[in-house]
Order: C-alpha cells, then structure tokens, then sequence
C-alpha cells in the first residue's frame, strides 16, 4: 500500500516550511540552525509530526493543523525553554522508531 497524495502533500508542505524557517507557527523563532547543529531536534520535530497524523480509511489527513502545532511547539519549547508545551507532549507522540531494513521489499 503507498501512502496517499493527501498525506505526501501534507508531508512535503511541513518539510518545506520547516526547512526554509517560514513557518507560520514559528514566528520569531529562530531555529534553522538546529539542522547543521543539532540535527537530533529536527529529528523529533518529523517524529511528532509523523506519530500524529491521522488518515482516514481513504489516506485523507484528518489533523494536519494539530500535527503541524504538536511538531512545532516542541521545537518553540526547545529553543525557547520558557515555552510551555500544553498539554504536555506524551511519550506515544514522542517515540523514534527505528528505519526499515537496508534492502527493499520489491
């Protein structure tokens, strides 16, 4: 099963704008850096973000808004640590799972 077009779109619009530091939910944050320097932050950032997301039964995303917020206040919280994530984020949306094997499947 490949993942939808809505999901992918979804996908690529976050790492668009989270790489070119334009987010709008990151007004006067300054985090760009973080990908050279600290490349674990921006890892947990698409961890959230990935963990989630919901789809539907047809592969529609159902809360981009509120993945976008999770993903995105922890990387306010990180660089700002008077920022206050509410509600605290919970270790299921916090999870790194580990990549598939090295050889594909097909």
């Amino acid at each position: 099963m490949k993942l939808s077009n809505d999901f992918s779109g979804a996908l690529r619009t976050f790492a668009y704008f989270m790489a070119s530091g334009s987010h709008y939910m990151l007004e006067d944050v300054e985090y760009l850096d973080l990908y050279g320097a600290e490349p674990s932050v921006i890892e947990m950032v698409f961890a959230i973000f990935a963990n989630v997301i919901e789809l539907d039964n047809e592969g529609k995303v159902q809360n981009y808004t509120h993945a976008q917020k999770r993903a995105t206040d922890y990387l306010r919280s990180y660089c700002d640590p008077s920022f206050k994530v509410i509600p605290p984020l919970e270790d299921w949306e916090m999870e790194l799972y580990g990549p598939p094997g090295k050889r594909d499947r097909v």
